[in-house]
């Protein structure tokens, strides 16, 4: 394991890999003649604007990362975070952290998890975690255990966003970025440039979402549409439960004698 010093290291040579390859204010979020210009042109991004923006369009990635960015509450975890870390450096102004299994461009040792079923952070480290079209990587037997994960991470009354298309739209997703980078020789695949796992899935549907993410202990769980993507991709959001501090007091401690005494009734404090 690394040491905090050398953690620390490779998280500032991280900052300036990307501050070389991308811009280091924050991403602006797309105006609505923007979104109007990219709902007319889904078709044509679907097929074509996968990890870059041209033409004066915004690919499918930035457009995931729009909708997400603002449930953003705070210091934010990005599981799954790809190449160079995109979403904490141009959305979150880097106000985060963003981890993954694979080595993938732009990422050091520091984003790297060997240990998927246990986040190297302290418990409640995070305002927001988010899983941006990732929680279908994480193998079926490990989903439960990644979300707990997450759960514990976070903050009293902080929340959790996932992304995820319906199953039709992530299989032609998956087929039409396969299809290209084979016509043109590119390399958007991140799929294929990793491998998949036993156990991971090209889409994962909203009712598996909605159960695991209750099973962790998430409430209040929503959903929104890419309305610029027609309804196809959808983002979810599930909170965890703010408590009280009385609630949360470890078992057998007790609040400060004269706190105590203020809430009791006055005659019970009088021992009468």
């Amino acid at each position: 394991m690394l040491s905090n010093v050398a953690r620390q290291s490779q998280w500032v040579q991280c900052v300036a890999d990307v501050s070389h390859a991308e811009p280091s204010t924050r991403h602006v979020l797309r105006t609505r003649k923007q979104k109007i210009k990219d709902f007319l042109t889904f078709p044509l991004r679907a097929v074509a604007l996968f990890e870059f923006d041209r033409w004066g369009l915004t690919s499918l990635r930035s457009e995931r990362f729009d909708y997400a960015a603002p449930e953003v509450r705070g210091h934010c975890l990005d599981v799954g975070c790809g190449r160079h870390d995109l979403f904490i450096a141009k959305y979150c102004r880097r106000h985060g952290k963003g981890i993954d299994v694979y080595p993938y461009e732009g990422l050091t040792e520091a984003h790297l998890v060997e240990d998927i079923t246990h986040f190297p952070f302290d418990d409640a480290s995070f305002d927001t975690v988010t899983f941006i079209a990732s929680i279908n990587h994480v193998p079926r037997s490990k989903r439960d255990i990644e979300l707990a994960e997450a759960y514990r991470c976070l903050r009293d009354g902080g929340n959790i966003v996932l992304t995820m298309g319906k199953p039709v739209a992530e299989l032609a997703a998956h087929l039409a970025i396969y299809t290209y980078d084979k016509l043109f020789g590119t390399n958007h695949d991140v799929d294929m440039e990793r491998g998949m796992e036993d156990g991971e899935t090209y889409f994962v549907t909203e009712r598996e979402i909605r159960r695991r993410l209750t099973s962790a202990g998430f409430v209040d769980i929503g959903r929104k549409l890419f309305w610029t993507q027609w309804g196809l991709n959808r983002l979810y959001i599930g909170w965890k439960p703010q408590l009280s501090a009385r609630a949360r007091l470890p078992v057998g401690h007790l609040p400060p004698l004269d706190s105590r005494l203020r809430e009791a009734p006055v005659m019970a404090a009088l021992g009468s």
